[in-house]
């Protein structure tokens, strides 16, 4: 396996003048310019008395100055700590010190509002619009660094100086390389540690498995402090010399399809929901008219339509498709259906920040309907019951993706590996002859009836999200009985209260006969102001127990 940066290197140096980075809507760096500013931060580092091993804080929105930032802390052989800039600021400062951040990277509005008292072992603070000093301990050292900078280091070095420019400090693949924390503050937050072999694992199944090809652009709109976003939004595809092109923060429909339109990218990966509102709101109902309905039962005219409309959607996502990788939660049965129907070239990924991410993944046109892919390369997974094909158990993994375990937390560390070192992942699940992975819910969120029965809420979920007017739903117990909370879909508006009330309580009915007399659900209740989500858009469900 290869180190992740040493990819990475060979990339720059063969396409030195190309573009590399992209703030959508802004300015524009090539691969050149991205070593120059590297070189820079290096500099801030020495001069910081900074030392491989020491730990650099990032937070901000997703920019191209945070990859940079990212880049020259791995290439400096530094452990980055990714923090979600979307967490308070206090949290971020609690983290930066949980972690013994010695450089904290941030927005300078973000660390006007911190308290530096909780940061006792920072040495400096360095704004990630401009990479000017925000704190310094020593006074006025950043500032003389930068100023020395500025004299010895050109705006853009030549290409003839690319070698000896990139002669980077790329350390061992065991070496710790990220603490990705997995929420805010805690009286023991979750640090995950990640090695350079977690990453380059990844890295390196992106490149066999989804090729980089010349000219390829992608769109990062996904939190880059979450793995997901970082190896297959960033890391993966720059160092495949594809041009990475930032949103800066999740965008509305609108802002997303003109994005895509712009910028073509050969890979879209997205959240189930964007797909659903897509297809709920408009292919589903177009497909669902008589006249279509008609047209769709006769073979010959079906393959035309159902060819057409996926020619008109991949053209909505830039043209340049070739892949669509869906993940963070199931999506609806009925929509994949029809996305299956249509031929779109969409497949599921399943992972976690554990495995740096990826545990499943299979690419769409040998991908298993329902599932979430088969063990990605290097990693076994297994299911923790006796007959794993149909019994359904915990899903636990082992192998180059799995972290190290959390930082300064061994007791977390301890109860999340099995005795023979595989990871619980807290999944539920089984897998087929084939290999084919199917998640069946989660540990935490399984309900167990009074009869003694398992109920997975996903499953649910997933069939109530189908039905009219529903956009997203939660499934949750209350005395002893179902009671399912949903969120109106765009269809609902102008609608009565009558007519809301109605269509709910067909829904209620229609929802009954798809699932076991053990599950049904008892009544539906209405989340007017809608559910609030994660950054990974999946519902923070413990606000709704």
């Amino acid at each position: 396996m290869r180190h992740y940066l040493s990819i990475f290197k060979d990339t720059v140096r063969r396409k030195w003048d190309m573009p590399a980075l992209s703030d959508y809507n802004g300015a524009t760096y090539s691969f050149a310019e991205i070593a120059t500013d590297i070189k820079r931060i290096h500099a801030m580092f020495e001069g910081l008395g900074v030392q491989p091993g020491d730990k650099v804080a990032l937070a901000s929105k997703n920019c191209v100055h945070w990859a940079v930032v990212f880049l020259a802390s791995a290439t400096y052989r530094a452990v980055v700590v990714p923090i979600l800039n979307d967490f308070l600021p206090e949290d971020i400062a609690s983290l930066t010190n949980h972690s013994e951040s010695v450089v904290l990277f941030t927005e300078p509005k973000m660390w006007d509002a911190m308290p530096l008292d909780k940061m006792p072992g920072l040495k400096a603070a360095i704004s990630t619009e401009d990479f000017t000093s925000l704190y310094s301990k020593e006074e006025g050292l950043l500032d003389s660094i930068i100023a020395e900078n500025a004299k010895n280091i050109p705006a853009i070095y030549s290409a003839e100086q690319k070698d000896s420019v990139t002669d980077y400090q790329i350390g061992d693949l065991d070496d710790l390389a990220v603490i990705n924390y997995t929420s805010g503050t805690t009286s023991s937050p979750k640090g995950v540690m990640l090695t350079a072999r977690n990453i380059s694992s990844n890295v390196e199944f992106g490149l066999n498995r989804i090729p980089v090809q010349d000219g390829d652009t992608i769109m990062s709109m996904l939190p880059m402090a979450h793995m997901y976003g970082m190896a297959f939004e960033f890391l993966y595809p720059l160092s495949g010399g594809a041009h990475v092109y930032f949103l800066g923060k999740t965008p509305t429909p609108t802002i997303l399809l003109k994005a895509l339109s712009d910028i073509k990218p050969y890979l879209f990966i997205t959240v189930p929901l964007v797909l659903e509102k897509i297809f709920k709101g408009k292919v589903m109902p177009t497909l669902a008219t008589p006249a279509m309905r008609i047209m769709t039962s006769i073979p010959v005219l079906k393959n035309v339509i159902y060819g057409k409309v996926r020619s008109k959607l991949l053209n909505t996502f830039g043209g340049n498709i070739r892949s669509i990788v869906i993940g963070g939660a199931a999506i609806s049965r009925p929509v994949e259906n029809v996305m299956r129907k249509v031929g779109l070239p969409y497949t599921v990924g399943y992972g976690m920040t554990e495995c740096a991410p990826l545990i499943g993944y299979e690419p769409w046109d040998s991908f298993r309907l329902g599932s979430a892919g088969r063990a990605v390369d290097n990693v076994d997974v297994r299911i923790d019951s006796n007959d794993p094909a149909k019994v359904v158990g915990e899903i636990q993994v082992k192998g180059d993706n799995v972290m190290m375990g959390y930082y300064k937390n061994p007791e977390a560390t301890a109860a999340v590996f099995t005795e023979d070192g595989y990871l619980r992942t807290g999944d539920l699940g089984i897998i087929d002859k084939q290999g084919n992975i199917f998640i069946r819910g989660r540990s935490k969120c399984m309900i167990l009836t009074a009869n003694g029965q398992n109920v997975y809420p996903e499953e649910i979920e997933s069939k109530l999200n189908s039905l009219p007017h529903v956009a997203e739903s939660l499934i949750v117990e209350r005395d002893k009985r179902m009671v399912a909370i949903v969120a109106l879909a765009e269809s609902a508006e102008g609608m009565s209260q009558e007519e809301i009330d109605a269509a709910l309580e067909q829904n209620l009915k229609d929802l009954n006969t798809m699932i076991p007399a053990y599950s049904r659900v008892s009544s539906i209740e209405v989340i007017k102001e809608g559910f609030e989500h994660t950054p990974k858009r999946s519902i923070k469900r413990f606000l709704y127990k």
